[in-house]
């Protein structure tokens, strides 16, 4: 088993970032290990830090912003923490990605757990945004909790409740960058005791007439991904459809009633990018469940 020993949740008290801070409480007692909730202040964002700045008293400014910043952290912790879980509290000063990606890399955190405003439309999820800076360098898995659904009965259920895995969905294109996110995910289907599905997207069958000997053949590619002890012990199904590979993983995740996606992603060089924001974009933006993206 991989082990999870600490988890960073980045939090801007918005509605997204409420669910992912469940989330990551729920891992975090079910891996019994520390959780760091973390606040960023962005001097930038308050119209008043050019008139401190002038008038001498910026260092007190900031100051007052960062325990401002941490005593409404430590209220919203105080309100959504059921559980014997007490998170370390950090409020830091500076640009949001770049802390969250360096306090990661500091504290050496295993996990880091964002919520996302992807629903609202493409465009909130694009180069520049906090969540797509981080998940495309940080160095360890991230997982990226979707909008809250507009069913208030089942968010007023979630916040006492654990989020358990029961179905995880692996998503590959058996490339070198998926090999990590497949251990991620055989870990936890292990942890959880789930149902894990290994998904591949064909997007174009050159012949139709050799469908079935090619979906065949991708079904044994599929199988053999799989260690041969933990095919032996775990639940393991395999799923190969064809299309637009995020078409068929938002559906696929849909009709499965998957509790997680996992993702192997690259999602550092400019080539990179096209690729990555053309699935695993869509994927967190149009998904019902969160998605674990991890790189190689």
């Amino acid at each position: 088993m991989l082990e999870i020993k600490l988890i960073l949740c980045p939090v801007d008290f918005s509605e997204f970032s409420i669910r992912a801070y469940r989330h990551a409480l729920s891992l975090a007692e079910h891996y019994r290990a520390k959780l760091i909730a973390q606040h960023i202040v962005e001097v930038r964002r308050y119209p008043y830090a050019d008139y401190a700045a002038s008038a001498g008293d910026y260092a007190a400014f900031c100051r007052s912003l960062r325990e401002g910043g941490k005593e409404q952290l430590r209220e919203f912790v105080k309100q959504q923490t059921h559980n014997e879980i007490q998170p370390e509290l950090m409020a830091h000063e500076g640009a949001a990605a770049d802390s969250i990606l360096s306090f990661a890399i500091a504290r050496r955190a295993d996990l880091i757990v964002m919520g996302t405003h992807g629903r609202r439309g493409f465009d909130r999820l694009v180069l520049g945004s906090v969540t797509e800076r981080v998940m495309r360098k940080s160095s360890c898995p991230v997982l990226v909790v979707c909008e809250p659904r507009h069913d208030s009965q089942g968010i007023r259920e979630e916040q006492h409740q654990a989020h358990h895995l029961a179905r995880i969905l692996f998503c590959t294109d058996f490339s070198e960058n998926s090999k990590r996110a497949l251990r991620y995910a055989i870990s936890a289907t292990g942890e959880y005791d789930a149902e894990l599905t290994l998904l591949h997207v064909l997007e174009d069958v050159p012949n139709p007439a050799k469908n079935q000997e090619v979906l065949a053949r991708t079904t044994e590619q599929l199988v053999r991904l799989v260690p041969q002890e933990a095919r032996k012990t775990l639940k393991i199904k395999t799923a190969v459809r064809i299309g637009k590979p995020y078409e068929q993983i938002v559906q696929l995740a849909l009709e499965g009633q998957f509790d997680l996606v996992t993702m192997g992603v690259r999602g550092r060089g400019a080539l990179d990018l096209a690729v990555f924001g053309s699935t695993t974009y869509r994927v967190i933006q149009l998904g019902c469940c969160p998605v674990l993206t991890v790189h190689l």
